[in-house]
């Protein structure tokens, strides 16, 4: 089972009501549980590992997984309440106004996460959960006791906003990467994580160098590239797609590359290490493809398997 690791939250969207004025309506959501959302419907045994509320926007979150074939035995369950995102449209861009003080998320330590199964084969980790305190450091610790011989993706997806200790955020990351196989980053990303006025491929073997087998880096409407150590390098373009909503875009990738290299049976530690770069040209292929019809629909949508 590959056991995605992070936040579950909920977007509050306006909508108009009908007495007048605008309301807001509730959408299951977070980076990682959009991964997890579409993992499950792409066929692959996935799971979550997140704290989550027992109040009603809990259980919505609870049922959305269920729905899309999502594994919650690792759900971490508390009467704590829930991470709510409230999104604001302002000329045309969407602004967030974040409650998650001493949320069920937020609050998540490890000494409540259980020892995971021998089942769980792969660990997917990113999102804002490795900014926010002290759930950040719950995440990092769990993989350093429970990483072992699994698999482990990585996804940053860096919010400036939401680092309130630089230096620790980037020691977290930094050693996160040193245990991670595979490190996705976009290419915002990696000109935070290593600043300067090198070539993002110079950035990126920069990266390989701190341990990773696989490290890609998407660049929005031109592709994705994958970095192998041998010095292999694979680019895919981006699927064309009239694009209705980026939201969970980056999401549906990584999960895309994650099914497909299940598919081929290749997420094992030492086949990674050896990762043939045709296999990993089908895997950005994949995660290219189901992002694009991710795109094409409003909200967080990711394909079903029999859709591809």
């Amino acid at each position: 089972m590959i056991l995605c690791c992070g936040e579950a939250l909920i977007d509050m969207i306006p909508s108009p009501t009908t007495v007048g004025g605008t309301g807001f309506v509730p959408h299951s959501g977070g980076a990682v549980f959009n991964t997890a959302i579409a993992l499950g419907r792409l066929g692959v045994q996935a799971g979550l590992l997140s704290g989550i509320s027992s109040d009603m926007f809990g259980q919505q979150l609870i049922a959305a997984l269920k729905a899309s074939h999502v594994n919650t035995s690792n759900v971490v369950t508390s009467d704590r309440p829930s991470t709510l995102a409230f999104v604001q449209l302002i000329e045309g861009q969407a602004a967030y106004s974040f409650f998650d003080e001493n949320t069920a998320g937020r609050m998540l330590e490890l000494q409540e996460i259980p020892v995971l199964s021998a089942g769980v084969s792969t660990l997917f980790f990113g999102g804002i959960s490795l900014a926010c305190e002290p759930c950040a450091d719950a995440y990092a610790a769990l993989l350093e006791r429970d990483g072992g011989d699994r698999v482990v993706m990585l996804d940053p997806n860096i919010r400036p906003g939401f680092i309130q200790d630089e230096t620790r955020y980037r020691a977290r990351i930094e050693q996160m990467i040193t245990r991670a196989d595979i490190v996705k980053v976009s290419d915002e990303d990696l000109n935070w994580m290593i600043p300067g006025s090198m070539s993002l491929r110079q950035k990126a073997k920069i990266m390989l160098g701190k341990g990773p087998s696989v490290i890609i880096l998407t660049r929005g409407s031109e592709g994705a590239t994958g970095f192998l150590p041998n010095g292999t390098e694979v680019t895919v373009a981006a699927e064309k797609a009239k694009i209705v909503d980026t939201v969970g875009a980056g999401d549906t990738f990584n999960a895309g590359v994650l099914a497909k290299l299940f598919d081929l049976d290749l997420l094992r530690k030492n086949e990674l290490k050896t990762l043939p770069a045709q296999a990993l040209k089908q895997a950005l292929q994949n995660g290219a493809r189901v992002a694009a019809i991710a795109v094409s629909r409003s909200g967080s949508n990711p394909p079903w398997a029999n859709e591809l």
